[in-house]
């Protein structure tokens, strides 16, 4: 007999536990450097068009497939559909989650490896950013650091997930959510009292609009759809926990919310000490890790800012390695049977494993190349810019067109009759997006990923 599924205890849980897969390194590592090369207010404008216009919309879609058929990606397509195709959809998504996972960890490693650094103080001894980018490289050049950051870092993701849904997942994201926002907020408010801080205001909230082009638009749409998990079956597996009474519309929306409003104190967090300390913000994916500890040298209390922010920087890439190897333990506790504390030691040593050779490309492996890209390389690329928008653009397909959509229409109602029923727009508005408007746009980020736009 099997076994009832597992279910989250509350709605907060679930709103969390997703807010916490797509708030990860993405918003406070990704998003201050893409909105510093991007023109800053202007980038951040045209990313929240993208949340609300593609975001959302698709969110929607995809936590609707698992709540109906709950199950994980591969099980949901089997049930909803007798199309092969589809269920290869589902099962790319399985394999991009414990792919994403293994290079995520390796970089999510290097957030533990800086709180060490910055509890020692070691973080403080560069007063300009030549000598804190030499430290950064002597760190990842070496491959015992890299390995252990990445087997403690998993190590901690594994140990969440083995408890479950509820006493794991659900858990800690009710722990480390709230814990992540306030210490970014406390951060925001202590990095806008220094000398100079509003003018990293003024950069990332008065926009010059001419600085908006095809290349900050396609910057800030991808950063929309990547950071909010789409097409990875996260939210798919996350989303098949909820009962029929959960409003999925409201749910998505504070989702969105937020992961844009983390990303957004995050740039006030980094933009207002960078500013107060004449560092320049379009510096790129080296901003933090390279850029930063001079920041913490020069300001008062610049200890304490550098622990509380890599801490905080270490809960956000938690929250999302913990939904990533839920999607592949769901897979083998729905589709194989096996117990969840089984999937979870396997699978996360198999990940571990993966990992490791992410972890050399800086180092013993930095010059094997396949199709001249490193181990490191190679992975990122092929799941987030290859498995992860064609995810995104199948699924879309299915709810808009393949499903059913008077089906859809009823099934998306189920606990939220009430938001339906006082803007009855919203329906043809979510329709539209589905079969017209997030195809076209993510097939034109596909293509831009690859080179071909």
């Amino acid at each position: 007999m099997n076994k009832p599924r597992e279910q989250w205890g509350s709605k907060i849980g679930f709103i969390l536990a997703a807010a916490g897969s797509a708030v990860g390194l993405g918003n406070i590592w990704r998003f201050p450097y893409l909105a510093g090369q991007n023109g800053g207010a202007a980038f951040i404008f045209v990313y929240i068009i993208c949340v609300i216009a593609i975001g959302i919309p698709v969110l929607i879609a995809e936590i609707l497939i698992g709540r109906t058929a709950q199950k994980n990606p591969v099980g949901s397509f089997k049930m909803l559909t007798t199309s092969k195709f589809y269920h290869g959809i589902g099962g790319m998504g399985v394999v991009a989650g414990f792919i994403i996972l293994s290079f995520y960890s390796v970089v999510a490693g290097w957030t533990i490896g800086y709180l060490y650094e910055a509890i020692t103080g070691s973080l403080l001894n560069y007063e300009v950013a030549a000598e804190a980018s030499n430290h950064f490289f002597v760190l990842t050049h070496d491959p015992v650091w890299n390995v252990a950051l990445l087997i403690v870092f998993m190590f901690l993701t594994m140990g969440i997930v083995y408890f479950g849904v509820q006493k794991g997942i659900e858990l800690g994201s009710k722990i480390m959510m709230p814990l992540l926002f306030v210490l970014l907020v406390g951060l925001m408010i202590y990095g806008l009292t220094l000398e100079g801080a509003f003018k990293g205001l003024d950069y990332l909230f008065n926009p010059d609009w001419s600085k908006i082009n095809s290349d900050v638009i396609l910057a800030a749409l991808g950063q929309a759809f990547f950071s909010m998990s789409l097409g990875m079956g996260a939210m798919l597996t996350y989303g098949s926990y909820l009962t029929k009474k959960d409003n999925i519309p409201a749910s998505s929306v504070w989702i969105a919310f937020l992961d844009t409003s983390v990303a957004i104190i995050a740039g006030i967090c980094i933009f207002s000490v960078v500013f107060a300390t004449g560092q320049s913000p379009d510096v790129g994916p080296s901003l933090i890790f390279r850029t930063l500890p001079v920041v913490f040298a020069k300001m008062p209390g610049g200890h304490y800012f550098a622990i509380f922010f890599f801490f905080a920087l270490s809960l956000a890439a938690l929250t999302s390695t913990v939904s990533l190897l839920e999607v592949v333990t769901a897979y083998f506790v729905d589709e194989k049977g096996w117990k969840r504390k089984n999937a979870v030691v396997v699978f996360g040593t198999l990940v571990t494993l993966l990992g490791i050779p992410s972890a050399l490309s800086f180092n013993a492996l930095e010059n094997f190349k396949i199709l001249g890209k490193t181990f490191f390389d190679l992975t990122e690329f092929i799941s987030s810019n290859l498995m992860l928008p064609i995810g995104g653009f199948f699924i879309a397909i299915f709810v808009g067109w393949l499903w059913g959509f008077d089906k859809v229409k009823e099934l998306v109602k189920e606990g939220s009759e009430k938001l339906f029923d006082r803007l009855p727009w919203l329906m043809d508005f979510w329709k539209i997006i589905l079969r017209f408007v997030a195809p076209v746009l993510i097939i034109i980020v596909l293509l831009s990923s690859i080179g071909i736009l």
